[in-house]
């Protein structure tokens, strides 16, 4: 089982080649934010992340969180590292400074919550929740609010989770049956929350609980869901913590993987019912809601590259290791990496986890130019890419780390199937993260309807500009790679060109032709950003490479960058003849032949 070694040198690159953490760190507030502090937070990070947090990973699958007299104890470890985790600061990273927090930049961020979720998933989760409870409130809650929670919050003193499923109501929010009685200066709730992750346990003296619920004059449907912050111990006039609330975890799920996050029932008000406060205003809770779901999209999708990396460390430590048979041009038994498609999957893992991260990593970028860029319009710009490209991260790097955590099992072979290993616990854990906020059918009807077919377009024929912009940037370059790399990115974005156009007009037929192809069509997009970043990334290596930097790092960029035109990029042609032919026969069996 091998250990997690944080990829500084891969991140620091995209940050700054392919990101443009310059131009971040020339945005008002954010001048020190430059490639010294990147790879000094980097690097302290890569190492907390490695010697603290990734030995619990192993542990915390195997031994779960338990529910014992009516607590939730943790594994062995986890308490202590969170708290170290707490007193070093990292919770606060990109939290603002009123609030005790460092003010950081997403750009800079983001690469720090991937070394949290490759070290141990189920850990990471936690702060994951609290710093989605805190943009809620940040962003939604009243003065009061911020000034009783958002501080400890912010330090990781207390945790945050947000509360929308019931039995009932799964991704359809509309069917919340939650209630929230009028007493006062506040509510009393009455109702029941499943899934709940990190929804109670013992490492932290308070959980402040964001929770959808209905008052009793609510209209039916979506537009009848409040907002309610709801903490397992109420706060004394002083800010001190008073009585328990009415709030009790009756059970935890027992799950295929992330076993260490407790993933809790929590039963709202099985006495005099649990005191929660009104997040603004009544009725708007599923918009106040989506402050949070957004910030946990991005985050789950930078857990498809996650777990990606970790999967990919240990398939290719294991295969420089590994020795079986004797490779074609080789006359004695070596190290199962020299065989041909033991290198074939390590590359399709390695190429696909890279262009992933520069995925991500761009749209963190795109995030701090929304929220600081001088240019009202340019905010605009930036914020309908983030918008864009959200539901792709999400949705295609989860889906990607299936198939990147799969191969992983099988370069291990036999020995990937038993659990000793470690490689089978990535693929499980994995499994979880294209069903968080929204599985891949949500994210994808959410690109398709809301990112692309009400405006016609706009933003993504803008972007797919820009990417023959850069394609034709890279083709130019003296060598033959580069010709290949930009003939390949061309053929795609014609072909996502193509599909983005068919989807436009299908739609005014019949929305159903259109929708049929939308997780197709989230696919295409997807591979074919990653194609589009990868081309970047070589780009950016031989410019390195010619300014006399001629490490094998950079000559790695290309080669690998290659491989993904050569190999993945391909699919996108499948998945836009999907989307432009597959929706007839998707609709045309009848519901009885199934």
């Amino acid at each position: 089982m091998s250990q997690y070694v944080a990829p500084v040198r891969d991140m620091l690159f995209v940050m700054q080649e392919l990101a443009g953490l310059a131009d971040v760190g020339a945005l008002p507030g954010w001048e020190e934010a430059g490639a010294e502090l990147a790879e000094a937070v980097l690097e302290e990070a890569g190492r907390f992340a490695g010697e603290v947090i990734a030995p619990l990973n192993v542990v915390g699958d195997r031994e779960g969180s338990r529910l014992v007299d009516g607590k939730v104890v943790v594994p062995a470890g986890f308490a202590e590292a969170y708290h170290q985790f707490v007193e070093a600061g990292w919770g606060g990273i990109s939290s603002p400074e009123a609030f005790g927090g460092q003010g950081l930049p997403q750009l800079l961020a983001k690469p720090v919550t991937e070394m949290w979720k490759s070290a141990c998933l189920a850990f990471s989760l936690c702060p994951m929740l609290t710093q989605g409870a805190l943009e809620a409130l940040l962003h939604h809650g009243t003065p009061e609010q911020q000034n009783a929670y958002l501080a400890k919050l912010v330090s990781g003193e207390w945790t945050g989770t947000m509360n929308l499923t019931e039995p009932q109501a799964g991704s359809d929010l509309s069917a919340v049956r939650s209630r929230a009685m009028p007493e006062g200066d506040h509510y009393r709730l009455f109702g029941n929350k499943i899934f709940i992750t990190w929804g109670e346990h013992d490492v932290t003296e308070n959980i402040v609980h964001l929770v959808l619920a209905r008052l009793p004059d609510a209209p039916a449907g979506v537009k009848g869901i409040s907002l309610f912050v709801v903490p397992k111990y109420l706060l004394n006039a002083d800010g001190s913590l008073g009585e328990r609330n009415d709030v009790q975890c009756v059970s935890l799920e027992h799950k295929m993987g992330i076993h260490g996050s407790p993933t809790a029932v929590l039963a709202y008000g099985e006495s005099a019912g649990a005191i929660g406060y009104l997040v603004g205003e009544p009725n708007r809770g599923l918009e106040y809601m989506f402050t949070m779901m957004n910030h946990a999209r991005l985050a789950v999708g930078l857990e498809g590259v996650a777990i990606s990396e970790r999967a990919y460390q240990q398939a290719r430590d294991y295969a420089r290791e590994r020795v079986q048979g004797r490779a074609l041009g080789h006359e004695s038994a070596g190290a199962i990496i020299r065989h041909p498609d033991v290198r074939r999957m390590l590359l399709t893992m390695k190429s696909q986890t890279e262009a992933m991260r520069a995925l991500a990593y761009v749209t963190a970028a795109y995030m701090d130019q929304a929220a600081r860029h001088p240019d009202p319009a340019e905010r605009a710009r930036y914020q309908s890419r983030v918008e864009l490209l959200t539901p792709v991260v999400k949705g295609w790097c989860t889906e990607t780390a299936q198939e990147v955590t799969s191969l992983g099992v099988q370069v291990h072979g036999g020995m990937g199937f038993i659990e000793e290993t470690g490689a089978a616990q990535h693929m499980r854990d994995a499994r979880i993260i294209t069903i968080y906020e929204g599985t891949t059918g949500i994210q994808a009807n959410d690109l398709l309807g809301r990112k692309t077919l009400r405006e016609q377009g706009k933003t993504l024929l803008a972007l797919i500009e820009e990417m023959r912009t850069d394609t034709a940037r890279v083709g130019a370059l003296d060598g033959e790679a580069f010709r290949q790399l930009a003939a390949a990115q061309d053929v795609a974005i014609k072909e996502l060109e193509g599909a983005t156009r068919h989807l436009i007009e299908a739609a005014t037929v019949d929305p159903r032709l259109a929708f049929a192809g939308a997780v197709p069509y989230l696919m295409l997009l997807g591979t074919v950003c990653g194609g589009w970043q990868m081309t970047r990334a070589a780009g950016a290596a031989q410019a390195r490479i010619a300014a006399g930097e001629t490490a094998a790092f950079y000559r790695a960029k290309i080669d690998t960058a290659l491989f993904y035109a050569e190999h993945i990029l391909p699919r996108a042609m499948t998945h836009a003849y999907v989307v432009q032919h597959g929706a007839r026969s998707t609709l045309a069996l009848d519901e009885s032949a199934f």
